[in-house]
């Protein structure tokens, strides 16, 4: 991790729709001024909204973590002219440009932990109480959460596959030293304690809304469904369906967040946060900038291109008009198939001045309908009626008839019962998920088999088919190691 913490101090005024930034470097000489800079609550909010900038970052989810590294990896994206996105769809990790791009994901995102911990420990946090010192503090230990958990996912072994494996140092100090690393079970056991207590922290939220710039626009800060979320993705990594459905129907129940009608689907994250959907964001006035190089223009060895097959499961086996299909692709200019789902029409047609004011700009970090795929998916064997209605809620409100519960049997003609699977609902989370860097977390949790983006390999069980290494787990970065020695 290098040796030097960057807080980025980011001031957004949203009712405006304006925003300024600067940098602020902190090297260990400057101990005495960050200290002072978290002394009060407007240094306590500039360091935070210093984190949540960071996040925005390309190399984390302004496009590693969102729609480039992670979408390459599970084949959904490629660029076969591109020497290191070809090096990266065939899993090599010991090529020299992969492993730069993953030490890049590494040390940014240890160093936003760091920022997080600088405001933890804070003397105006470490005890709080009291509003709004139990605000921040909710936030940070939610996000000091958030972002180990997908360190987790991506570097170590899956929970459930291997739960005695080795884990990742949890960074809980703002210090120039890495901790140490420690079992993948302690991981998990540092991530729930800390979303537990921010859902602790922030459980009152709500009655403090308006109060204050800080708690405007909730979507664009680590909320308390923000945390109840997480805690759903984490509770179902980890295998355990009771507490991840108990969590997922809690933000479901909160009647916060709503499923958006089938006529709704077409740009409602496109550059922006859904207005009904997004639990949590990112904002980001300059993402427009990212997803149209990469995902809208067709430059040759740079643009990225969807699989052979995308267009195939949207198509496959449903009664009604799956508005995803139409909303989430075009044709461009050179009649090619383009991921436009994050585009923002507006930027495309040089016509931002229209936006509607009440459009936050931004990346949509986590949104409603991964909670009815939890519910459908934890309540599978025990529930099926209840999982088959969490299932048809979503398919409904993007255009598609319920799913039928009964086929006519090809041979003899008669009608056979045919339940909800698995596999219909992580077909449901390809459609809905594509290129929000999400699928391939979900392939590794259920240990799947990719097939690459034509369809010529298939790498079965997470297991490399020609080098039979594995490709689920990404190494460590070695300069990780190396400072160590």
């Amino acid at each position: 991790m290098k040796k030097v913490l960057y807080i980025t101090h980011l001031v957004v005024a949203l009712l405006a729709m304006t925003s300024c930034e600067d940098f602020l470097n902190i090297i260990p000489e400057g101990q005495a001024k960050r200290d002072e800079l978290l002394l009060t609550t407007e240094g306590l909010e500039e360091a935070m909204y210093g984190v949540y900038s960071q996040l925005r970052s390309t190399t984390l989810y302004g496009q590693e973590l969102h729609f480039h590294t992670l979408e390459i990896m599970a084949h959904n994206m490629h660029c076969s002219g591109h020497t290191t996105i070809t090096a990266l769809g065939n899993f090599e990790y010991d090529n020299t440009n992969v492993k730069s791009l993953f030490e890049g994901i590494w040390t940014t995102m240890y160093k936003n932990i760091s920022n997080v911990n600088s405001v933890l420990n804070s003397p105006l946090i470490v005890d709080a109480e009291e509003f709004p010192y139990t605000i921040y503090k909710g936030e940070a230990l939610g996000l000091r959460a958030f972002m180990h958990f997908d360190l987790v996912r991506l570097f170590a072994e899956q929970y459930t596959q291997n739960p005695s494996a080795a884990g990742l140092p949890y960074a809980t100090e703002f210090s120039l030293n890495t901790p140490d690393f420690e079992s993948l079970q302690d991981n998990y056991k540092h991530i729930l304690a800390d979303l537990h207590e921010a859902e602790r922290l922030l459980d009152n939220e709500e009655e403090h809304e308006g109060e204050g710039s800080f708690m405007l626009d909730r979507q664009i800060h680590f909320n308390k469904h923000a945390v109840k979320a997480t805690l759903a993705r984490v509770y179902l990594t980890m295998g355990d369906k009771e507490n991840a459905a108990k969590y997922a129907k809690e933000v479901i129940d909160a009647k916060k967040y709503y499923l958006k009608e089938m006529t709704e689907v077409r740009n409602d994250v496109a550059g922006v946060l859904s207005k009904k959907e997004c639990i949590f964001g990112v904002y980001y006035a300059g993402f427009f900038t990212q997803v149209y190089e990469k995902l809208h223009k067709t430059t040759t060895f740079y643009s990225l291109n969807l699989r052979q097959d995308f267009d195939e499961i949207y198509n496959r086996d449903h009664i009604g008009n799956d508005y995803r299909w139409s909303s989430y692709f075009i044709t461009n200019h050179d009649q090619v198939y383009r991921l436009s789902k994050l585009t923002d029409i507006y930027e495309l047609d040089n016509n931002a001045a229209s936006r509607p004011t009440d459009l936050i700009l931004g990346i949509n970090m986590i949104r409603i309908p991964e909670m009815y795929y939890i519910m459908a998916e934890t309540l599978l064997e025990d529930d099926p009626d209840a999982a088959l209605g969490f299932y048809n809620e979503v398919r409904t409100h993007r255009g598609l008839e319920p799913l039928p519960t009964t086929v006519t049997d090809e041979i003899t003609g008669e009608l056979v019962e045919r339940p909800l699977t698995l596999q219909h609902i992580n077909e449901e989370r390809y459609k809905e998920y594509f290129g929000e860097g999400q699928l391939f977390f979900n392939m590794k949790r259920l240990n799947q088999d990719i097939s690459i983006f034509d369809n010529t390999i298939t790498h079965k069980g997470g297991i490399h088919a020609e080098t039979g290494k594995k490709i689920y787990v990404v190494p460590i970065p070695d300069i990780e190691i190396e400072n160590r020695y």
